[in-house]
């Protein structure tokens, strides 16, 4: 299993943006919008195109257009029954309340009552970022990098690199994260048969308690590299490195101190680690050690352990990067950013992708037309012209042989280099030939 993030095809809206469209969308899809703007939302010329002309450099002015959105907003809400509405027109007020409180909060000496609001200085959970495409999300590769995305997600055979499930989610949110909707591909996969074991390979994303606990109760087997632990000091003890006791519901530190851990999973040493002589090897806080102790704490103690062994390793080294080939496939071919709004469209469209790789693949796998089928499926006996049953059965072989080098090759579909000064369609002309005279001669 694996998962890559692929860009939006909208691009990102700023809050005040996204209000001014979110109120012109309000007046559009919900019944007598246009009449409810008109009484309703006064404070500003939503029929003006462009952005606003303001000074923007003002914090001052920036938070009067806020607040005058923001109360046009909130009186467009309080003016309309969502009970009534269905449709378009419960999207688009659901989608105004969204817009109009996830990124402004009361102005400084304001409780919000008085119409005054500015915007926050935070993000909030799950943000949408354009009204347009309202199921777009903030994706971060790294703490600098923000990106506007979507994931896709999939599930491949390494060996042949068949692609057998693959879905589109949100870049964050609920149902969006490599565990989550690993477990959702993984019981819709139609190839695994049901009731079967197998090895389930899937980088550090996938080693989740939720996962792992779901692929032991399916009965496979996990080959995920969880995260290594981080010790508190430089090369001194990791969580691994203190006796765990399920049974007692207790942990023991390397120099033999036994704490209880708490009903909520906490675990504090406390004064125990006063006079220890391994504290500068296991912890740097005044007040002692303290962990946190979650209830998949058992199984990826033991997962961790699990995969130090050399088995483990085998296996993981030989068929774990593989999966990135078929990633590199999916979005090779300008595919890294998606043509469609919203996860429908584009779960309809990685559907279609999917079985495009994976005819190609098998046609590279050697699978070819005979008798009317593909040799790689497996047909019942047909009768042939004398009456005898021939059965047409093939499998397709794991790898096709590859031809013999040529002595001279060349990039596919460039042509081969020419002379300078050579043109195709004007060849050079031949040199003047010297004739000598009878005298010279």
């Amino acid at each position: 299993m694996d998962s890559t993030v692929l860009d939006d095809a909208v691009a990102r809206q700023d809050t005040i943006t996204q209000l001014i469209a979110g109120i012109r969308r309000f007046g559009r899809d919900v019944p007598d919008g246009a009449s409810l703007l008109a009484v309703h939302a006064c404070r500003y010329d939503y029929a003006r195109v462009g952005k606003p002309e303001i000074a923007w450099d003002d914090r001052e002015a920036r938070n009067a257009l806020v607040s005058a959105l923001v109360t046009d907003a909130l009186a467009l809400l309080d003016a309309v029954d969502p009970e009534g509405l269905a449709g378009r027109a419960h999207e688009a007020y659901s989608l105004l309340a969204l817009v109009a409180g996830q990124d402004v909060e009361p102005a400084e000496g304001s409780v919000g009552t008085d119409g005054r609001w500015q915007i926050a200085r935070r993000v909030a959970k799950d943000r949408i970022i354009s009204i347009v495409d309202p199921e777009a999300r903030h994706a971060h590769k790294s703490r600098s990098a923000l990106r506007d995305r979507y994931r896709a997600h999939i599930v491949g055979e390494p060996e042949t690199g068949l692609i057998t499930n693959a879905a589109i989610t949100k870049a964050a949110g609920d149902g969006s994260t490599d565990a989550q909707a690993g477990q959702e591909l993984l019981a819709g996969d139609p190839s695994m048969e049901q009731g079967a074991a197998y090895q389930v390979l899937g980088d550090s994303a996938y080693g989740s308690g939720d996962m792992l606990e779901h692929l032991e109760e399916a009965g496979h087997r996990a080959l995920v590299k969880l995260k290594p632990l981080r010790p508190t000091v430089a090369g001194g003890y990791t969580l691994d490195d203190l006796a765990h006791d399920p049974e007692t519901g207790t942990m023991t530190c390397p120099n033999g101190l036994v704490r209880k851990i708490s009903p909520k999973g906490n675990v504090n040493f406390g004064a125990g680690c006063n006079d220890c002589p391994l504290r500068a090897a296991c912890t740097t806080a005044k007040k002692g050690r303290k962990l946190v102790i979650t209830v998949h704490h058992g199984r990826q103690r033991a997962h961790r352990a699990a995969a130090k062994e050399p088995g483990f390793q085998q296996d993981y080294r030989q068929y774990r990067p593989l999966i990135e080939r078929s990633i590199a496939w999916l979005v090779a071919g300008g595919n890294k950013r998606l043509r469609y709004r919203g996860t429908v469209k584009n779960h309809a469209w990685i559907q279609s992708r999917v079985a495009g790789l994976n005819l190609k693949r098998l046609l590279k796998l050697g699978l070819t037309h005979q008798n009317g089928h593909g040799n790689g499926l497996n047909r019942p006996a047909r009768r042939s012209a004398t009456g005898t049953r021939s059965p047409v059965r093939c499998t397709v072989p794991t790898a096709s042989p590859r031809p013999e080098k040529r002595a001279e090759t060349r990039p596919f579909g460039r042509p081969p280099k020419r002379p300078r000064g050579r043109s195709r369609h004007h060849p050079p002309k031949p040199a003047p030939q010297t004739v000598l005279s009878s005298a010279q001669s």
